[in-house]
C-alpha cells in the first residue's frame, strides 16, 4: 500500500491535533503517511520531501505548524501538489500560526483550515481526491448525508427537552 496523502507536522507535539486528519483518511480508506519535518531544523529534509512527494504518488499534502508556521508555505514553494495548512495553537491562541500560513505570496497558495482544524484538512484532502475518483466521491456523498442526519437527530432530541417557556 503506497501513501496518497502525506501528513507533515513541524513537531511530534502536533500529533494530538493531526490525529483528526488521520482518522478521516482512515475512515475513507485512503493510504497516508505521517512524518515530522521542520522548516527551520531540517530544511534539507523538507526540500527532499517536497520535491519528491509527487514522484512517490502523493496527491495531497497536509502540513501542520505552530508559532512561526513556515512549514506549509515552504513545502508549497517546492511542489505543484495541493498543500493544506493546519495552524497549530502553540502560542497566541494560534493566531500567529494562522496568519503565517494564510498570508502566502501570489503563486504559492496554501489552502488553510481553522486553528487545530485537522479534521477539516482531512476532509478537504478527500474532496480534492474525489474529483478524480468516483468511488471516493460516493463515500464523500454518504459522509455528507450522515452529517445532515446527525443534525436532524439532534433536533429531534432537542424537541424532547421541555422548559416552561420553550416554544418548540
Amino acid at each position: 500500500m503506497e501513501p496518497k496523502v502525506s501528513i507533515i507536522m513541524g513537531s511530534t507535539s502536533d500529533l494530538g491535533v493531526m490525529e483528526a486528519a488521520a482518522k478521516i483518511l482512515d475512515e475513507f480508506e485512503i493510504p497516508f503517511e505521517i512524518n515530522a519535518l521542520s522548516a527551520h531544523r531540517t530544511p534539507e529534509a523538507v526540500e527532499i520531501f517536497a520535491k519528491g512527494a509527487k514522484g512517490r504518488g502523493i496527491q495531497v499534502i497536509i502540513a501542520a505548524a505552530g508559532m512561526a508556521a513556515h512549514l506549509p508555505g515552504v513545502i508549497a514553494a517546492m511542489t505543484t501538489l495541493p498543500v493544506i495548512g493546519v495552524p497549530i495553537n502553540a502560542s497566541l491562541n494560534g493566531l500567529d500560526s494562522l496568519l503565517a500560513i494564510v498570508q502566502m505570496p501570489p503563486g504559492i497558495p496554501v489552502a488553510t483550515v481553522a486553528v487545530n482544524g485537522a479534521q477539516n484538512a482531512g476532509i478537504l484532502a478527500v474532496q480534492m481526491m474525489a474529483l478524480a475518483d468516483e468511488d471516493l466521491a460516493s463515500k464523500l456523498d454518504l459522509f455528507k448525508e450522515n452529517l445532515k442526519s446527525k443534525i436532524e437527530k439532534a433536533n429531534k432530541e432537542l424537541a424532547e427537552i421541555k422548559f416552561k417557556f420553550k416554544t418548540n
